[in-house]
């Protein structure tokens, strides 16, 4: 590398003459693990060239994550590797990379880095922002970060390396693969899932691609959601079933048909696919259930949508209308007392869809329920709630959740977005909170796509914390892990005509159908000014699957994204 480092490289190299065209994988997780793919490539006539990142096993340099997989203080180590392959006589000039998770991160980090040659890309379950991933509205996810560097064997200083930046500070800008769209130059795919730990990562980085991209790669991308968590192309994710999520009406997720369309210009269909392709949910288990089903289309946001105000009202229930009164709700919240985490975007523990009735009878988890729906509603984009709060404490944490209730009673989270309020007006910026004032937040849900069937019920949590999946929040208002004591925090959500609190819904035009929900949505929603939604839409610079297995060798037939 260009500072002296030297990082393991195997290369694998097809029978007969060369040059060949070139598939780059780097790895936190052990090259050797990967030989089976480095094989399979070049008895497809793929020179595979497969490198032990920075720090790890066999390659020199320090042992931290993604540190030298960027652009930032005289490390680039993409960017040499791909000109050290061009330079090499069995490299025809035509470079792909290929991964997922921490292998589809380098994907980024190198496009980002404005690498050269590079002809395509295939991206599975990534990040281009990990800020917004490890600190999701200012809140560290705890299992995720900690858990992930201790099964990977990280240097022990690797945890501190991260949390001693908590804000979406100089260390994160400079590291924010969003910030350089611009310098992308390659058509790329890019799969996730809706309960991904990555699930607003791999859309962004799709969008930034396609519209913010160079030449090679605007109008050039892929994108493919499900109804996954850490791992694609399954149809059973937390305690759900859903029916043909393994069977996407698209080949673009084959990497090797990609390959051989970009790097050996074999015609086979696969640019033609659609743009993209998306599973939006439905009730399981429920005959003749809306939803449930693949569609494509050729961008995203895929349909027009109505971002429609659900009100939460004092008596705890959800509607479309505007309260005209209501007392103010408390809890409290005790850091030594957490409410536990029941699925969602996780990685080391149980994610995906899971019932949350056991949380849902805390006294410190506020739960608001609609009637049950007379005809189905459809939401597919980012969701966010608007909350008029007021704390006790200098500073505290709102966790929201979007579920869905089914007629027997159980309650499945769809969506979830955390926020630290001290974070409420910029991410770049800590402002802490004045004792009973109150405060309107915006907490950001993420994007799902969802039918709530006929019968069933939307349902909405507010509480302050969800542990272990995020860091309790001690309420002190002292710096990240460096709190000397805790306090408990007595939380105050407003739900008046003046305050009125809502979840901000993307509701498709496919779900006004019925004359009769367009009708009182009409009546009763009132103009919410569109720039907000589209606010929360762009990347915000202010700002596995269930059991990890690091050194698990890749299944490229089920695209599992361990390594």
């Amino acid at each position: 590398m260009r500072d002296g480092v030297r990082l393991a490289t195997d290369v694998y190299l097809p029978e007969g003459k060369p040059p060949f065209p070139v598939l780059l994988i780097r790895t936190p997780y052990d090259k050797n693990a990967l030989k089976p793919i480095g094989e399979d490539g070049a008895r497809r006539g793929y020179a595979v060239v497969v490198q032990d990142t920075r720090g790890r096993f066999a390659s020199e340099g320090a042992n931290l994550p993604f540190e030298g997989d960027g652009w930032w203080e005289n490390r680039a180590d993409g960017v040499d590797t791909l000109r050290w392959i061009a330079k090499q006589s069995w490299c025809n000039g035509k470079v792909g990379t290929w991964g997922g998770s921490a292998l589809g991160i380098n994907q980024l980090m190198l496009a980002g880095a404005g690498a050269q040659p590079l002809t395509c890309q295939h991206i599975t379950v990534a990040e281009p922002n990990l800020h917004q991933a490890l600190f999701p509205g200012g809140v560290f996810k705890k299992s995720l970060v900690e858990d992930w560097l201790r099964a990977t064997q990280h240097a022990p200083d690797a945890l501190s390396h991260w949390t001693r930046h908590a804000s979406y500070d100089r260390f994160w800008q400079a590291r924010d693969v969003s910030r350089r769209f611009h310098r992308v130059n390659a058509p790329a795919v890019h799969i996730g899932g809706y309960y991904d730990i990555f699930a607003q990562g791999t859309i962004d980085a799709f969008i930034g691609y396609q519209t913010r991209g160079g030449r090679g790669a605007r109008g050039q991308q892929k994108l493919l959601m499900g109804p996954w968590a850490h791992g694609v192309l399954q149809t059973r994710v937390g305690e759900l079933q859903f029916p043909n999520a393994d069977q996407p009406p698209c080949t673009f997720h084959d990497p090797w048909r990609w390959f051989e369309r970009y790097l050996k210009g074999v015609a086979n269909g696969v640019d033609t696919e659609p743009t993209v392709v998306y599973y939006v949910m439905g009730a399981v288990g429920e005959p003749n259930a809306p939803g449930n089903e693949w569609r494509t289309a050729n961008q995203w946001p895929p349909l027009p949508t109505r971002p429609t105000p659900l009100y939460l009202h004092g008596d705890r229930t959800l509607r479309f209308t505007k309260p005209t009164s209501g007392v103010p709700l408390r809890y409290t919240y005790d850091p030594n007392n957490p409410a536990p985490t029941r699925g969602g975007r996780e990685l080391s523990i149980p994610a995906g869809p899971r019932d949350q009735r056991p949380i849902e009878s805390r006294s410190d988890v506020l739960v608001f329920t609609s009637e049950p729906l007379q005809q189905p509603l459809e939401i597919i984009g980012r969701v966010k709630a608007v909350l008029y709060v007021a704390s006790d404490a200098p500073d505290t944490d709102l966790i929201v959740r979007l579920c869905d209730v089914y007629p027997d009673g159980r309650s499945y989270n769809i969506a979830e977005g955390a926020l630290r309020l001290r974070y409420r007006e910029s991410l770049q910026r800590e402002r802490l909170l004045q004792p009973g004032k109150v405060y309107r937040v915006e907490v950001d849900l993420w994007t799902t796509a969802m039918v709530f069937n006929t019968g069933h019920r939307l349902r909405v949590h507010v509480t302050s914390s969800s542990y272990p999946a995020y860091d309790p929040n001690p309420n002190t208002g002292e710096p990240l892990r460096a709190h000397t004591r805790v306090q408990t925090a007595t939380n105050t959500l407003y739900c008046d005509a003046q305050r009125a609190s809502y979840v901000l819904l993307p509701i498709t035009n496919a779900a006004r159908s019925s004359e009769a929900l367009h009708q009182r949505l009409r009546q009763h929603a009132p103009a919410v000014r569109q720039s907000e939604h589209q606010q929360l839409g762009r990347h915000r610079h202010h700002h596995r699957r269930q059991h990890h297995h690091p050194h698990r060798e890749q299944d490229a037939r089920h695209h599992q994204v361990d390594n």
